[in-house]
């Protein structure tokens, strides 16, 4: 059985990474509603978090370049990609769940002949849906979220519901290790509350936003005691009004969070 475990974080099992101007812009702006902000708004929003104004420009004009940003006049705003992320992001702070009713989740890969960069792309997408790998080709995870599977997914996999022999809460815990995704998510909460710089905080949350992304987000019978996820978006939503609060209303949606979290690191 393959184990479904986040990517191996970089500082004392956190995830808290050094973030550029790059990554400060994409954490402005993905934590924007809607993503976008004027270039005098951004100058006076990154300066705290160390970032100079020819810095910034600089990096604007590359992210410009990249297909990061789009640029109106003297607003940037994001790209289709990156609006796509921004959604990601959205998600896994505010996941729509049912109750649950015992049933599972399957998809079995079907499709054969694909390259490497295809096979890639879909374990990218099935793990996105917060399915799990039980052996290669089988995903499962409990049928407590509210959302359908895209529809493209059945051209190269069959989709259903099943109910393993297994009992459930002990493949779950083979499935996603939740006691490991606990451990770590109360060392951030620590590590996020003790940040006081503005660019350590931002450091922080954004390590905050990549474990969510991680959380199986499964149901409360099968979450060990004490599960530490409504704490841990507590705190992100707390720092969102943060920096919502620091943007000040400027008519265009000022910054709700660090989303720079779903890209994982500097730029």
């Amino acid at each position: 059985m393959r184990m479904n475990l986040p990517a191996e974080p970089d500082e004392a099992g956190t995830g808290l990474r050094p973030l550029s101007a790059r990554s400060v812009v994409l954490s402005l702006l993905l934590g924007a509603h809607p993503p976008r902000l004027p270039v005098k708004d951004l100058v006076r929003l990154v300066e705290p978090f160390g970032v100079g104004g020819s810095t910034l420009r600089a990096a604007l004009s590359r992210m410009v370049a990249a297909g990061d940003l789009r640029r109106t006049d003297a607003v940037y705003e994001l790209s289709d990609r990156l609006l796509a992320r921004q959604r990601r992001q959205d998600d896994a702070v505010h996941p729509r769940t049912r109750a649950w009713n015992g049933d599972w989740e399957m998809v079995v890969v079907t499709a054969t002949g694909r390259g490497p960069a295809e096979r890639a792309e879909l374990r990218a997408r099935l793990t996105t849906l917060r399915l799990a790998e039980l052996r290669e080709g089988v995903w499962l995870r409990p049928a407590n979220l509210d959302r359908p599977l895209p529809d493209e997914l059945r051209r190269v996999a069959l989709t259903g519901t099943t109910r393993p022999d297994e009992p459930a809460h002990d493949l779950a815990a083979r499935l996603w290790a939740p006691d490991a995704w606990a451990a770590a998510a109360r060392t951030l909460l620590t590590r996020s509350a003790e940040s006081r710089r503005p660019a350590d905080r931002l450091t922080a949350f954004a390590a905050v936003v990549r474990h969510l992304l991680t959380d199986p987000v499964l149901p409360a019978a099968l979450l060990p005691a004490d599960w530490p996820g409504d704490a841990l978006r507590t705190a992100y939503a707390t720092y969102q009004h943060e920096l919502a609060t620091a943007a000040g209303p400027r008519g265009n949606g000022g910054p709700r969070g660090s989303g720079e979290g779903l890209r994982g690191g500097t730029g």
